[in-house]
């Protein structure tokens, strides 16, 4: 078993080193900034606007036609605001130092056009389950948009193992560690605690979802942000030398921290941009899961959405733990993960600082688990329908429970590889169906924003329907669906002036 933990160890040091899926990810990000002209820029007040403007707690219900703009964004927010923001934050800056800060901050920038565009594509290639319910996410994008179902089938399985049930045994591995750690809870009662909650949420369906993710996102973020706070400015005199630490630790470590980190350069931006993509989680293909089923009234209304909760991430929650940690001075490049962050909060808040976060802890994962189920319940039901959603239901709960007994580094290492191969098959919709995007965005700007007819979206000529049929039909409907998707897609094609397939 050990050997088998070094191969996947080593494999995973290739897969997210800077010679594949960093550079990959990073280079998506650029490519799109350049091709939607700073869109992240352009439009970010736009964005914080139609976010903040429909903020509430008790929105509508969600139902078969999907969840609000709001709860599609809290739900994405859920997976993405996770143990990440407090424990892969600190591992950063334990093996890259303060200058891997930087590093998160320019790959989270770049991510931001990249999410939108993920956004704008789950919106577009839509589908409908056999009950009526809208389903979206890569798995579609890929199948209806590039036409390669082999390939979003890889995409699916990888999502379901990655999320689903291996990262999910992750998060409740860190929730069990951490409550023992604080508080003495024994992990057997960590492990049941999560499975009773999580089953009840499981068994709600989209609509407990979306009422949880709407209530409970906006409240664990607020007190965590007060509680962060209440450090950095009790701590105020070392808020410009730890910003200082930050920039010229992204180019000179050792001069940042004075040699405690042996990091260089090459450590400071393989440790920043790779935690910094775990955390926002931009081209790695979970989030479009959410933003797919949003009722929006154009999909770039949901850009926009994707852009501001990858915001929220990494420039206000990531940057909390990283400037509680500097400002307290804990950084000593031994102490790594959750351990650091709990140092840190023990010298701003005292005694109880190892208690809240471990309670944020808990909040922060178990809001994942509930997103990452959610966006791998997507998959099972474009690969094999609704029949297998109460089984895959189940298997999650076992793996809930399992993680909370065990801490395995080949679990650990699993998970950062089955999420690695996701971003692949991702990122080449990503690239491939970029005209698309573009051409999205343009209807947004040119047309919806000035009133005019948009060619998508509600206001549209085809009304931005959903594509009516499953994706997982027997091979021998397979003609008849193959026809309903073209004729769909050329309808979201107006200006090509072609006849819709079945018109022909």
């Amino acid at each position: 078993m050990d050997e088998f933990t070094e191969i996947v160890r080593s494999i995973n040091s290739l897969l997210w080193g800077v010679y594949c899926l960093i550079p990959l990810l990073v280079g998506t990000g650029i490519y799109f900034t350049l091709k939607l002209r700073l869109v992240q820029i352009r439009r970010f007040g736009m964005a914080m606007k139609h976010v903040f403007g429909g903020i509430t707690l008790f929105g509508k219900h969600a139902d078969k036609d999907g969840m609000s703009s709001f709860q599609s964004l809290a739900t994405a927010i859920a997976a993405q605001v996770g143990t990440g923001n407090l424990a892969g934050v600190a591992t950063a800056m334990a093996m890259g130092g303060p200058g891997a800060i930087f590093w998160m901050w320019l790959a989270a920038f770049f991510g931001m056009a990249t999410i939108f565009a993920e956004a704008l594509l789950g919106q577009v290639y839509r589908s409908r389950d056999a009950h009526g319910h809208i389903l979206g996410g890569p798995a579609f994008y890929i199948s209806q948009g590039l036409g390669n179902k082999p390939l979003a089938a890889f995409f699916a399985v990888a999502i379901i193992i990655a999320l689903g049930f291996i990262g999910n045994m992750v998060q409740a591995n860190s929730v069990a560690d951490a409550f023992q750690t604080a508080f003495g809870v024994p992990v057997w009662l960590t492990g049941i605690l999560l499975f009773a909650l999580a089953g009840f949420i499981f068994i709600g369906g989209i609509r407990r979802i979306a009422s949880f993710a709407e209530k409970m996102v906006p409240i664990m973020a607020l007190v965590y942000i007060i509680g962060s706070l209440t450090i950095i400015v009790g701590h105020g005199d070392m808020f410009w030398s730890a910003l200082k630490s930050i920039i010229v630790g992204a180019f000179d470590p050792v001069a940042a921290t004075g040699g405690v980190i042996g990091a260089g350069v090459k450590e400071a931006i393989r440790y920043g941009v790779a935690r910094g993509l775990f955390s926002n989680e931009a081209g790695m293909g979970s989030t479009p899961h959410a933003h797919a089923i949003a009722k929006v009234r154009h999909p770039g209304e949901q850009g926009l959405a994707a852009l501001v909760g990858l915001f929220v991430d990494t420039f206000i929650v990531l940057n909390m733990t990283a400037f509680v940690i500097l400002t307290t001075g804990v950084l000593d490049g031994k102490t790594t993960g959750i351990s650091l962050t709990q140092k840190a909060f023990e010298v701003g808040l005292g005694p109880i600082g190892n208690g809240f976060v471990a309670v944020c802890l808990l909040f922060f994962a178990f809001t994942t688990i509930i997103g990452w189920y959610f966006f791998a319940e997507q998959n099972v039901k474009y690969l094999f329908g609704n029949r297998w959603v109460s089984t895959y239901r189940v298997i999650v709960l076992c793996f809930l429970m399992l993680g909370s007994f065990l801490h395995v580094n080949l679990v650990w290492e699993l998970a950062d590889l089955f999420n690695g191969l996701m971003v692949i098959p991702n990122v080449i919709a990503l690239i491939g169906l970029s005209k698309v995007v573009g051409r999205v965005l343009d209807d947004y700007e040119s047309n919806f924003l000035k009133g005019h007819t948009p060619a998508y979206g509600e206001l549209s000529p085809s009304g931005g329907l959903p594509r009516t049929e499953h994706p997982a039909r027997p091979l021998r409907e397979g003609a008849r669906w193959h026809t309903t998707r073209i004729r769909t897609h050329r309808e979201h094609e107006p200006h090509r002036g072609d006849r819709a397939e079945g018109e022909k």
